[in-house]
């Protein structure tokens, strides 16, 4: 074994556990992921590696059926009696029964540190959309939260040499492991690449689930592109394994749950109900949601998306499921929480800015008003836009959990519905523009990046792939016009002439391709990975 490898053999796991020998991070991964960590991630493969397999073959299956027609999206039969019991979740802990403002980003030391200072409530540290997944963002992503948790956090920036330190109140910190679908192939277990998932949470919650317990904090985790009750369970299983192995009480670790795809759409009660010794809300993932009813329904020409700046939260299928979020949280006594909206602030231009907070601010007061109990933003900068939407509908109240929203009838046909507006060559440039400059920024170690004013993560560059993929596959009409690929090469290379980028050429090959394959991939942060680093 070589000296950039440690094997682990202890515990109940049976597979050896190692590290790929790596050109990055190689220096801090030991201390990163200790024998501790890769034992338990070891435990974790042994099991419910095969159960997760198992999940994401059923994936496919259905994906399947619903091509061939041989099935269509509605709640569960079998699932009546959990819709319509009177249960409820586990009382949320008092340092989570305010989050009015939440902030995400991804792992990197100085967001982290911008993060908590920023005035948020809570700040979600993202392993996953916002993350480009090199080895050296993981490991030193897990150091920087380990430290943040202990108050030891600071930064210096190498080119400004401005310093960066953790402020007297931070944000509430919670952290987003990557989906159940990713690997992490530089921790390898009986030969192969773990799952991001559990190396992500084991290592998050053996370095700090003991300390923020002891110093009155909660463990919290946020959790991604769950689609069915069965992935929630497996989840919560999980979760309790690395409680044992902790030592803290089974139940401590709390999360929330993204509903950003639309198989979860009609199992939300189900997902509560399979973590509800834990489970503290739901979260509108819009962008990845709308990613997923591309994907899901990417056989059924009657759902053609229009521009993604078109499919808005406040009107069709849309409303319908943040609606149906809310009544069903508030009917468990969990959190229903708002979504993001891309805008940032534009500090050139005084007429531009305006307009992007006047944006942001009707979105949050449209979720302050239909019930939701916090929203989340991507910049510093529009903390106190949030803040104070949320703080003139709520006054001393730190939640809505009162609002029961019965008047909400969100039908099976209600969340299908078919999204109105229009498919113009400005929409479909701005998807290559974004597709292409995101996944060259990605490719690059960079998993957010700022695009016409706009914040962008893997979920919106996922919209722009699948809506061109959809559009040139049924034939959709662009400005009138069918989309062929002579006018999708030609729009392509114009977008990107004026672009730079060290993996430019990279990602335009890729996004051609994932466009305009026979069949749209399940997540293009997949094909991206394989060519990520070395």
């Amino acid at each position: 074994m070589s000296t950039h490898e440690v094997a682990v053999m202890q515990g109940s796991t049976n597979s050896e556990v190692h590290f790929l020998p790596s050109a990055a991070g190689v220096a801090l991964q030991g201390e990163a992921f200790p024998p501790a960590v890769l034992s338990l991630v070891g435990r974790l493969v042994d099991e419910f590696g095969a159960r997760r397999q198992q999940l994401l073959a059923q994936r496919q299956e259905r994906q399947a059926r619903l091509d061939r027609g041989e099935e269509t999206l509605d709640f569960r039969a079998d699932t009546a009696a959990i819709r319509q019991g009177q249960w409820r979740v586990a009382p949320i802990p008092a340092p989570l029964l305010r989050r009015q403002v939440e902030i995400t980003g991804p792992v990197d030391a100085k967001m982290i540190l911008n993060a908590l200072n920023s005035g948020a409530d809570v700040f979600m540290a993202d392993f996953e959309d916002s993350n480009a997944p090199t080895w050296k963002n993981c490991v030193d992503g897990q150091l920087a939260l380990r430290d943040a948790v202990r108050g030891e956090l600071s930064f210096t920036d190498p080119v400004t040499r401005k310093s960066y330190a953790l402020g007297d109140k931070p944000a509430t910190l919670m952290a987003r492991p990557r989906g159940l679908h990713l690997p992490e192939r530089h921790v390898v277990v009986g030969g192969h690449p773990a799952p991001a998932l559990f190396v992500d949470a084991a290592g998050y919650l053996l370095h700090n689930a003991r300390a923020l317990l002891d110093s009155g904090r909660v463990p919290a985790l946020y959790v991604p592109k769950l689609e069915r009750m069965e992935e929630a369970e497996l989840v919560d299983d999980m979760l309790a394994v690395i409680e044992d192995a902790v030592g803290v009480p089974r139940g401590s670790v709390k999360v929330t749950v993204l509903i950003e795809t639309l198989p979860a759409a009609f199992e939300m009660h189900e997902i509560l109900h399979a973590l509800k010794s834990r489970v503290v809300g739901l979260n509108c993932g819009r962008w990845d949601y709308i990613f997923s009813c591309i994907k899901r329904r990417r056989a059924d020409k009657s759902f053609l998306s229009p521009d993604r700046s078109q499919m808005t939260m406040d009107k069709g299928f849309l409303r319908a499921y943040s609606q149906l979020l809310i009544q069903t949280c508030h009917r468990r006594g969990a959190f229903a929480m708002g979504g993001m909206s891309a805008f940032i602030p534009v500090k050139s231009d005084p007429v531009q800015n305006e307009a992007a907070l006047a944006r942001v601010r009707a979105d949050k007061e449209r979720e302050a008003h239909d019930g939701h109990d916090g929203t989340w933003v991507a910049h510093p900068g529009l903390v106190t836009v949030a803040r104070a939407v949320f703080a003139a509908r709520l006054g001393d109240k730190d939640n809505q959990l009162d609002v029961a929203r019965d008047d909400v009838v969100a039908s099976r046909a209600a969340l299908l519905e078919p999204p109105p507006g229009d498919r113009t060559e400005a929409g479909l440039r701005h998807n290559l523009r974004v597709g292409v400059t995101y996944l060259a920024a990605w490719l690059d170690g960079n998993g957010c990046v700022p695009i016409d004013q706009l914040m962008e993560d893997a979920a919106t560059a996922e919209i722009a792939r699948a809506q061109i993929w959809q559009w040139r596959r049924h034939g959709a009409l662009v400005d009138g016009r069918p989309l062929d690929d002579a006018w999708l090469r030609r729009a392509l290379d114009e977008e990107t002439a004026a672009l730079s980028g060290r993996r430019l050429d990279e990602a335009c090959a890729l996004f051609w391709q994932l466009s305009t394959a026979d069949t749209l991939a399940e997540f293009l942060t997949l094909p991206a990975y394989a060519v990520l680093e070395p």
